[in-house]
């Protein structure tokens, strides 16, 4: 009898969705050629397979940058499973590192790919806008990392203005404004009003590309000189921003390394956030084997940038390992170069906290005080240091917060790639890490993509 291999290698098991029907169900990750694949079976709608990621080797050494979670307050217990109690229950392993307050579901677009399905509805009373603060600062124990005020298009609520000034009074680290953009480029007063918040303060831009054929498909509209206008302005206003770009293969996925040169290139764009399209809200089914990655778009970046960029240089981020790359970038004679190139980030782990935002001082002083033990572990912290202080000026110390974050803003760029996870590519150990929340009026915190998937239309 001839035997024959299994056309994968097993490597591990977890709980998914059936893509369908929602039913929670078994499922385990597989590698088949260079990717890693997703396989499960409901009993009703029977076998499926999603992509989860395009380099195994990238996947498969995640884990090196995976660390404990960091603890938030609960809101809910457990009763069904995850992601069925959300939220928090005691199921979730991750903090809240970005908080998303959607201040108003109304929209002036009709984005074919909005996860949210937004158009129309009422804004948000000031007051409930100020409990939903609160009760995100409280469940951080009193210190919020990253607020993004969203909705619908926040800039349509008629008191924009005074949440943003709400919420600059809060123990929150960073506010960020999300917007299409429409309203920065054409109101150049209300980006002048905007600017008295900068410190602590930025724009989360959404920004696809350079052609107006890429807008008309995720967007609904030509809107490549409009974007380019509010980029302009928001530059001369000196107003922080970073660019969020949503990509999907075949529509926008060509123009990755411009956007990247775009952003490197444009006073104040401080940094981007690829997002490849999940199945949410509006956004129409696409063939399972086009899905774009977190490593299909590291690909593609070193391949559009020529190698300035290279796969290498991206990391998992520890908040989320499976599903958030990043890279930090730092000027060198004029020039951009990736941070990777000249400090083990893994020495660094245990230093660097569960966030997105990161803060040069307090990466500093950790370090310092990890490097003063003894031990291999002390030595590699004083390594990391010695290489880390080569890129703060002593005088950084010396500026006021407020030069502090502009001498960040100028010499350094960010970019991170975010996979959200939908119903066809729902793995549970991912969803448990999932560190964006939306904060609902209902005084909740619901993951992103579990809020879109199970609990946007039931709230």
């Amino acid at each position: 009898m001839e035997l024959h291999q299994k056309p994968y290698q097993f490597i591990e098991h977890t709980a998914s969705l059936c893509a369908v029907c929602h039913r929670r169900v078994d499922a385990k990750i597989v590698q088949s050629g260079k990717g890693i694949f997703l396989l499960k079976f409901c009993p009703e709608h029977g076998e499926q397979q999603e992509i989860l990621e395009h380099d195994a080797a990238y996947f498969l050494g995640r884990m090196r940058y995976t660390k404990p979670g960091t603890t938030s307050k609960l809101q809910t217990k457990r009763k069904l499973g995850c992601p069925f109690d959300c939220g928090l229950c005691p199921e979730h392993e991750q903090h809240t590192c970005i908080g998303v307050i959607e201040v108003t579901s109304a929209c002036d677009l009709r984005c074919p790919v909005c996860y949210a399905s937004s158009g129309s509805g009422a804004p948000l009373p000031l007051e409930t806008v100020e409990r939903m603060l609160d009760f995100f600062v409280d469940s951080e124990f009193g210190h919020a990392e990253i607020l993004q005020i969203s909705g619908g298009e926040p800039t349509t609520h008629p008191e924009i203005l005074d949440i943003i000034r709400l919420a600059r009074q809060k123990p929150i680290k960073y506010v960020m404004l999300n917007t299409n953009g429409l309203r920065i480029a054409t109101d150049e007063a209300f980006v002048k009003t905007l600017s008295e918040f900068v410190g602590g303060f930025e724009i989360y831009l959404q920004f696809d590309g350079f052609d107006d054929a890429i807008y008309r498909h995720l967007r609904g509209k030509a809107l490549a000189e409009i974007k380019q206008q509010a980029a302009r302005n928001l530059t001369r206003h000196k107003i922080p921003v970073t660019l969020v770009s949503t990509i999907q293969r075949g529509v926008n996925d060509h123009e990755i390394g411009k956007i990247v040169e775009f952003g490197i290139r444009t006073d104040g764009i401080r940094g981007i956030n690829f997002q490849p399209v999940a199945l949410f809200g509006r956004t129409r089914e696409f063939d399972a084997s086009n899905r774009l990655t977190v490593t299909g778009i590291i690909e593609a970046i070193e391949q559009q940038m020529n190698g300035m960029i290279r796969k290498e240089d991206f990391l998992p981020l520890p908040c989320n390992v499976d599903r958030v790359s990043i890279t930090y970038l730092h000027k060198s004679r004029g020039a951009f170069v990736p941070l990777t190139r000249s400090l083990d980030v893994g020495n660094c782990l245990p230093a660097i906290r569960n966030t997105f935002s990161f803060d040069p001082e307090e990466f500093l002083k950790e370090l310092t005080e990890r490097a003063s033990g003894s031990g291999q572990a002390c030595c590699d912290y004083l390594g990391a240091l010695k290489d880390f202080s080569k890129f703060i000026p002593k005088s950084f110390f010396l500026k006021s917060r407020h030069e502090k974050i502009e001498y960040v803003s100028a010499n350094t760029f960010r970019i991170s790639i975010t996979s959200f996870v939908d119903a066809r590519n729902f793995d549970m150990k991912s969803m448990k890490k999932e560190c964006v929340h939306i904060i609902t009026p209902e005084l909740k915190k619901i993951p992103f993509s579990a809020y879109n998937m199970l609990y946007r239309e039931a709230t």
